[in-house]
């Protein structure tokens, strides 16, 4: 919510920030976030279906983020959900995935991200389920692996003078 009470200010509309990014390294992709992020939801006489008992306000925000939220997600290609919802940035990554490959796969997709999205804010969910001793996720990175993961997000989006909040999930 806090998010939203970012872009969104007031009746009118005026947003704050115009561009977000969303680097999603859970091991499953972030279908919540990637639909959230594609258009603005169906509507049935003006009012969005899934806002419905919601009213108008969650309408007008989920609206305001169309064309502001982007996603880049780094996911286990054959994990759930299935199928996938399409991110900005989808990076499927074979089972057992190691260190070297998730590592040069963030590398180059997180560099055009930030090119091509200019965000003014990067969120960062810092998954654990990538490790490798994690029943569920498919990949095989290890505790050295995820430290240079998230050293190389924090450190680019730093470098870059993007403010970035960071997150554990998985």
């Amino acid at each position: 919510r806090l998010l939203l009470r970012e872009f969104y200010r007031g009746d009118e509309g005026v947003t704050s920030m115009d561009r977000v990014l969303v680097v999603d390294c859970d091991v499953h992709q972030g279908d919540g976030t990637s639909t959230f992020s594609q258009q603005p939801p169906a509507t049935e006489g003006g009012i969005a279906t899934r806002d419905r008992d919601n009213g108008d306000r969650d309408r007008i925000l989920r609206n305001n983020l169309h064309g502001k939220l982007f996603t880049l997600d780094l996911h286990a290609a054959n994990n759930y959900p299935h199928p996938k919802e399409t991110s900005t940035y989808d990076i499927p990554l074979p089972d057992e995935c190691d260190d070297t490959t998730y590592l040069t796969a963030l590398k180059t997709s997180l560099s055009k991200a930030l090119t091509e999205v200019q965000p003014q804010l990067v969120l960062y969910n810092a998954g654990v389920d990538v490790f490798h001793a994690d029943k569920l996720g498919r990949l095989d990175l290890s505790w050295e692996g995820m430290e240079r993961r998230d050293e190389h997000v924090i450190r680019t989006c730093v470098e870059n003078g993007i403010p970035v909040a960071c997150v554990v999930g998985g």
